[in-house]
């Protein structure tokens, strides 16, 4: 009997054997899952963007509206002389490219774990080889041991979120560059991903501004979906000239669509309006810590620079499930390192979300 050939045989066995990325069904729930910024644009903001986007050319490939874009990312952020900017779908996009334009034979991708999902799978969907190195029991860097693994594995990238993801750390600055210094002493690259600046004290750009060449291996990556553009997904690199211009090599052509650019040019000249809806939720952050940490069945809520607020829980499980059936949407963060047993993940949202959010928690606690 003939047997017929199996196509998933051609699909890789590492591939087979991952899950996809799920994104939760959020449909009739308030969304306090994915740190998106819950405020709208105003109307006036609507119909003004709408007009612009509805006057593109549409059935043309991206032009210089891309060019448009970096540039005024570059006026926005005041990037640093000798650097230059690269646009992504994304920063998930970004970090694959890094990887990508990294991936030779042996090399090696380093990052503190609990972090980001995507600097693991990057690595592995690129063949590079992913070390984890745990942060403390508060979720501080370990420095002996991140300098530790650096000196033994010499990874091609190592990752630094800063804020971390989905613990809100901004870790000591001082620590940060001494592993940046352990990394340039092995010829590596550091990414910086700064996805939640908008909520953080303070920002690397600073250091590479104060001292350029001794972060002249940093690459720092933001994204405009913690500005208030989730649905736009848009994300930036900026880093020295040689090095983003090697990035930008294993970019796909067009990769921005004349749509994100012209939606990102937009919200840059109306700037002021999401700076201050992030710092609304900079005060409600502040609120919501606060009614945390004097909820009863809350065992511990940490700090957070970022719009997101970690805690735990007697049981994750059974309050993520009590929060949905209460329609509220939570991220349940337990399984995805030992470290954050019984944790969950709160998005920081209007003080009306807020309070919906904390009364569906604390009935399910």
């Amino acid at each position: 009997m003939t047997v017929t050939p199996n196509p998933l045989q051609r699909i890789r066995a590492d591939v087979r054997a991952m899950h996809a990325y799920v994104v939760q069904n959020c449909d009739g729930l308030l969304k306090m899952d994915a740190m998106e910024n819950p405020f709208s644009l105003p109307p006036d903001l609507q119909e003004k963007l709408g007009q612009r986007l509805g006057a593109l050319a549409l059935n043309r490939y991206p032009g210089d509206g891309a060019v448009q874009l970096q540039q005024a990312l570059a006026r926005y952020v005041d990037v640093p002389a000798g650097c230059s900017v690269v646009l992504g779908n994304g920063s998930d996009e970004l970090i694959s490219l890094l990887a990508l334009a990294c991936a030779q034979p042996g090399a090696k991708v380093l990052a503190p774990l609990p972090g980001f999902v995507m600097y693991a799978m990057s690595a592995q969907l690129q063949g590079l080889e992913f070390v984890g190195v745990p942060l403390t029991a508060d979720f501080e860097l370990d420095e002996a041991a991140m300098l530790a693994a650096i000196a033994e594995h010499r990874p091609a990238i190592t990752y630094i979120a800063y804020p971390n993801n989905p613990t809100a750390t901004l870790w000591d600055e001082a620590v940060v560059q001494r592993i940046i210094d352990a990394v340039a002493a092995q010829g590596g690259i550091v990414a910086i991903d700064e996805a939640y600046q908008p909520f953080a004290s303070r920002t690397w750009l600073d250091r590479i501004r104060a001292e350029p060449e001794r972060n002249g291996h940093v690459l720092l990556m933001r994204t405009l979906s913690k500005f208030g553009l989730a649905g736009v997904r848009l994300g930036y690199l900026i880093g020295p000239t040689a090095l983003v211009a090697e990035i930008d090599k294993v970019r796909p052509p067009y990769n921005i669509s004349v749509l994100n650019a012209e939606a990102a040019l937009f919200a840059l000249e109306h700037a002021d309006i999401f700076a201050a809806q992030a710092a609304e939720l900079r005060t409600q952050r502040a609120a919501l810590i606060a009614a945390l940490r004097q909820m009863p069945g809350i065992e511990k809520c940490w700090d957070s620079e970022a719009n997101m607020v970690l805690v735990r829980v007697p049981d994750a499980a059974r309050t993520y499930a009590g929060m949905k059936a209460r329609k509220v949407l939570v991220k349940n963060v337990s399984t995805m390192h030992p470290s954050l047993a019984q944790c969950l993940r709160l998005t920081v949202g209007s003080a009306d979300d807020n309070a919906l959010m904390l009364a569906a928690l604390q009935a399910s606690l």
